[in-house]
């Protein structure tokens, strides 16, 4: 699969570089990922011709492929250092997954759609990214036998903060949540101490809704 990834691809993927540069994103690990994920793959071949453009796209049980400046903006807030424990919530098509993962991350993943899930294992397997867990289950229940994480991603927009997941946080650790129902509002919290969150707000994002197993 890896021979689908040409010089022209990572021509494109080094103009969508510059375009998050021009945006605001600074974090040289995070821009090397970007350059280097391909992320044509991670996508229907019929959007193969747009996937370095700053779009969104659907990947199928109703979700979607967050647009690459999302993408680099949640990694960018987390402030990764190489072999901090990530815990990402809302798996989705892997390309998060890939980007955190050539960060230098461990990623523990969790996806909700079983469709998903099964598609996604495989294509990361593929593509030689290595997560330390993937799984498929309930992204509300966070991963407690693996925590503490020194960061924790939520790639759907949560009507609240999970309190399982606020307790899976190491005390100095960083959760990157898309806060709002219909549109969400990108937070950071920052655990300053076992009961103390530090709160920061860097406006509008749209995302699809993180769900909750009820049974």
């Amino acid at each position: 699969m890896l021979d689908k990834n040409t010089d022209k691809h990572q021509g494109l993927r080094n103009q969508l570089v510059k375009l998050l540069q021009s945006r605001g994103i600074a974090d040289a690990t995070v821009l090397q990922a970007i350059a280097k994920v391909p992320r044509h793959l991670f996508i229907d071949s019929s959007f193969e011709n747009f996937a370095y453009q700053d779009k969104a796209f659907p990947i199928g049980a109703g979700q979607t492929i967050s647009n690459p400046y999302t993408v680099a903006f949640q990694s960018e807030l987390l402030q990764l250092k190489k072999e901090h424990k990530v815990l990402e919530i809302g798996t989705g098509s892997g390309y998060q997954t890939a980007v955190l993962c050539e960060m230098g991350a461990k990623v523990y993943s969790i996806e909700r759609q079983n469709e998903l899930f099964k598609k996604t294992s495989n294509l990361l397997k593929k593509l030689h990214y290595t997560p330390k867990y993937l799984t498929f289950g309930d992204g509300y229940k966070g991963l407690p036998s693996y925590a503490p994480f020194d960061s924790i991603i939520i790639t759907a927009g949560a009507p609240i903060i999970p309190k399982a997941l606020m307790g899976q946080l190491k005390i100095g650790g960083r959760m990157v949540i898309p806060l709002g129902e219909t549109s969400q509002i990108m937070t950071l919290l920052i655990r300053k101490s076992e009961k103390e969150f530090e709160k920061h707000e860097f406006g509008e994002f749209k995302f699809v809704p993180l769900l909750e197993n009820k049974n």
